[in-house]
């Protein structure tokens, strides 16, 4: 806990310190929160029950350069294409996960020692993200803060840093001492680490924003993030021999957000 407050008044600081040294733009702030869908080294892959299984939550508080407005004299910077069709988005975002496993290798009709052993795993990821993306807004900018459009549809790319700290556990013991006779053999020798770590990833995402008063919107944003990494939920058997855990692990959130224009 000691570490998200940190977090968090270090990104309200660079904030503040980004609103001086840039004031001819406008800033905005905001709190987003939403379901998160988390794909990785649990579960069957491309399996539905897996997707809806494996769902947790994100929460956080965004930060925008909105570089048509000028924020000293509440007017519109000179027009240029990118100005006006463009925004730079900064985020500190939480996500919670816990993890199951779910598919046909733990159907309950299964009483194999495979599938015990797998209904007997379960874990938790948390992550701390923070990061920063580049918004393309088809329709100009400054038609919508002036009340022209009632929402407009964006698109966006980006990179995160992410500092996370899994948990995996089983019902017949502690997993890390990767007993043979207890636990399945992809998750002995060392394929199994419950320490912090940071790792990046990339995001992409599509929203629309919806004008509520003249200095606050609504947004609705939906992302792929991609890790660059496939230790985020603290599992990684084997590549080479588990063909089936080949791949990084990635999340879809769906958004719900609220933005004031400071």
């Amino acid at each position: 806990m000691q570490i998200k407050k940190q977090i968090f008044f270090l990104l309200l600081l660079f904030i503040l310190s980004f609103n001086k040294m840039f004031s001819q733009f406008s800033h905005e702030i905001g709190i987003i929160a939403g379901p998160t869908a988390f794909q990785s080294d649990y579960g069957e892959d491309k399996n539905f029950d897996n997707i809806k299984g494996n769902i947790g939550y994100s929460v956080g508080i965004v930060h925008y350069m909105n570089l048509a407005l000028n924020s000293d004299c509440d007017c519109f910077n000179r027009y240029t294409y990118f100005n006006d069709h463009f925004m730079i988005r900064n985020e500190l975002v939480y996500m919670n996960v816990t993890l199951d496993h779910f598919g046909k290798w733990v159907d309950p009709s299964l009483q194999s020692e495979v599938a015990n052993s797998l209904r007997a795993m379960h874990g938790e990821v948390n992550v701390i993200d923070f990061g920063t993306q580049l918004e393309y807004y088809p329709i100009p900018l400054r038609e919508f803060i002036s009340g022209n459009y009632i929402f407009v549809p964006y698109f966006a790319m980006g990179t995160q840093a992410n500092y996370y700290f899994p948990s995996n556990y089983s019902d017949y013991g502690n997993i890390i001492t990767q007993n043979e006779e207890v636990f399945l053999p992809k998750y002995q020798n060392g394929q199994v680490n419950n320490g912090a770590r940071v790792a990046f990833s990339a995001t992409a995402n599509i929203g629309i924003k919806i004008k509520l008063t003249r200095d606050s919107d609504l947004m609705v944003d939906m992302r792929y993030q991609f890790y660059f990494s496939d230790w985020i939920e603290g599992m990684k058997p084997d590549p080479s021999i588990y063909t089936e855990n080949q791949r990084n692990d990635s999340a879809v959130t769906l958004s719900l957000g609220y933005i004031f224009y400071l």
